[in-house]
């Protein structure tokens, strides 16, 4: 990747420009909780391993995400999704 000017960066309509800031605490966390959610997703239909559910891990750093971002859409989803995670998780182990 050809290194650009940072008035060219700025100025251009063509150059990609991330909207959230590289290599800060939320950029790291964002990724690990992504990695998470998709590795439970991956494994979640793999006879064997269905009771691993590592949503939950990957829910609660994206909830923590959000709340540094003061997302508030972002908060509401994570949040549900972490109560209903956790339900979920309470009736498989009462059974």
């Amino acid at each position: 990747m050809p290194n650009f000017d940072p008035k060219e960066i700025k100025n251009s309509n063509r150059i990609f420009k991330s909207a959230t800031p590289k290599y800060t605490l939320d950029w790291y966390l964002k990724w690990v909780a992504s990695a998470f959610v998709l590795s439970s997703m991956s494994i979640r239909g793999v006879e064997g391993y269905a009771a691993i559910d590592l949503s939950l891990c990957g829910i609660s750093l994206w909830l923590a995400v959000s709340l540094i971002w003061k997302d508030r859409a972002l908060i509401l989803l994570n949040g549900v999704g972490l109560l209903f995670l956790i339900r979920a998780v309470a009736e498989r182990l009462m059974t």
